[in-house]
């Protein structure tokens, strides 16, 4: 789940809707995100919950998010994904991630939110430099909440 996408969204005013499953609904709700518990006919719990009215659609885990925001009836120029590179390629649609935000005036920005106490960035767990193929794997599973932070 994508926490520092979430909470910049609702600092510039967004109101968001967060796909869960499993032991996120706590975290979405504390944070003023609608949860939206994923599987079958999410696509109508979505409608639902938005009213039918869609601005935008981040895809952060891939595995069809593109079709459904397509699905819902979300402008292409408005749907981004960090992961689902074919389908980005098939429907021309974005795949602006970090690298998009990694200059000094983002990151002063993020430090400003930080220090304002309108951003936290939740750390996952912390491996030591020789567990980094531990780490990946933990990566791989896609369920995780929050950095992975490597420790030299």
């Amino acid at each position: 789940m994508p926490q520092v996408g979430v909470q910049l969204a609702r600092n510039a005013g967004a109101t968001v809707i967060g796909l869960f499953g499993g032991a996120n609904h706590k975290w979405l709700t504390d944070h003023s995100v609608i949860p939206v518990t994923n599987g079958e006919r999410v696509e109508d719990r979505i409608r639902a919950a938005s009213g039918g009215k869609f601005d935008g659609f981040i895809d952060t885990f891939g595995g069809g998010y593109f079709e459904l925001a397509i699905e819902l009836g979300v402008a292409l120029n408005r749907i981004d994904t960090i992961i689902d590179f074919a389908a980005a390629a098939k429907y021309g649609v974005k795949t602006e991630g970090n690298h998009e935000g990694a200059t000094a005036d983002v990151l002063a920005q993020l430090a400003g939110l930080l220090a304002a106490g309108r951003l936290e960035i939740p750390i996952a767990k912390i491996y030591p430099l020789a567990d980094v193929r531990d780490a990946y794997r933990e990566l791989e599973q896609l369920h995780t909440r929050g950095k992975i932070v490597l420790e030299p």
